[in-house]
């Protein structure tokens, strides 16, 4: 029954994952106004629920057994429960919330509450310092990235005018290609947000491999994000593409290509290396992506509507220890009552 209750919290994750997180690989297309916002988030489904199936495993697997070592029915629900209401808060106010740093810091209050009530450490240090590492790197290197990438397409479009093409028409689907494998990275790096958390207890349960059950929870993950996207996707994809700074076909390309590029090199590379995927933040990496063409465009912030970015910082900044304190508090309270 727990496990069922969990499966049940784990869609409204991915629902919220959907709801949130669209925006990520369809801000760039819809601010540069190549495509509308119903088409992208059609293609954003599709190609995110084809990330999930076929890489979604290396994230999932960190966050499953890798954060913290092993996770009860109880805990997984709690952690579940926490990041979900938490997300949901934001995105009902527009704002890109992280969920790689709101699951991750639910399972963290999970992981403290058992050192705190059991005397038992769970949590695996090594491979938080990494996530943590990973979550600082992968802003910078997305600003970085962009404004290289910024120039190159630039370059490449004032070439092309100059020879005659229709250098806009070239560079809509160029658009709508980094849309498609930024939805993909996004698939393969985000499912692990919602379904991770249940790895170990829905292997346990159902008497399974760990490999079929990431693949049915990636499934089950991909069916609560296509949901998500298709209902209340439009409220931060509105936020990202049109108030953080203007997009163009140049700009647009640029951000995207890089979130992609740096949302699926998180995930598939330390995959290889240390056999853990890395659950960045892919909120970070897109509006990262878009404040760095911005300021390549423009050579300044004056470019950047800094009140919104500020209000997107504060989210980011309140995300981990609001997630952390709330999975602790609530399975605090089921402590005492049972």
């Amino acid at each position: 029954m727990i496990l069922a209750l969990g499966l049940i919290a784990a869609l409204y994750i991915a629902w919220n994952l959907g709801a949130n997180d669209a925006a990520n690989p369809t801000e760039t297309a819809v601010g540069a106004g190549v495509i509308s916002i119903k088409k992208a988030v059609i293609l954003f489904s599709i190609f995110a629920m084809l990330g999930a199936v076929i890489q979604g495993y290396m994230v999932m697997k960190t966050i499953g057994k890798g954060v913290v070592s092993s996770i009860d029915p109880i805990g997984a629900l709690i952690a579940a429960l926490s990041a979900g209401v938490w997300i949901t808060l934001v995105t009902w106010k527009g704002l890109p919330v992280s969920t790689t740093h709101s699951i991750v810091g639910a399972v963290l209050g999970i992981g403290f509450a058992y050192l705190v009530f059991d005397r038992i450490n769970k949590i695996n240090y090594s491979v938080v310092y990494k996530v943590i590492a990973s979550w600082i790197i992968s802003p910078i290197m997305a600003i970085l990235v962009s404004y290289i990438i910024y120039h190159a397409f630039f370059a490449l479009y004032v070439k092309m005018k100059k020879k005659g093409w229709d250098v806009d028409n070239v560079f809509k689907y160029i658009l709508i290609g980094n849309l498609i494998f930024s939805a993909y990275a996004f698939g393969a790096n985000d499912v692990g947000n919602a379904t991770g958390v249940f790895l170990s207890v829905s292997s346990s349960v159902l008497g399974i491999p760990d490999r079929t059950t990431m693949f049915l929870l990636a499934v089950l993950g991909s069916a609560g994000i296509i949901t998500g996207a298709l209902t209340w996707g439009y409220r931060v994809i509105e936020t990202v593409s049109y108030k953080i700074t203007r997009l163009d076909p140049i700009t647009g390309a640029s951000a995207g290509l890089t979130n992609a590029l740096v949302v699926w090199g998180f995930s598939t590379i330390p995959s290889i290396l240390f056999g853990y995927g890395m659950p960045i933040s892919t909120t970070h990496a897109s509006v990262s992506s878009v404040i760095g063409v911005g300021i390549a465009k423009e050579k300044s912030l004056k470019a950047l509507n800094l009140r919104v970015i500020g209000y997107i910082l504060v989210s980011w900044i309140l995300t981990v220890p609001v997630a952390a304190g709330l999975s602790f508090a609530i399975y605090f309270l089921f402590r005492l009552i049972v």
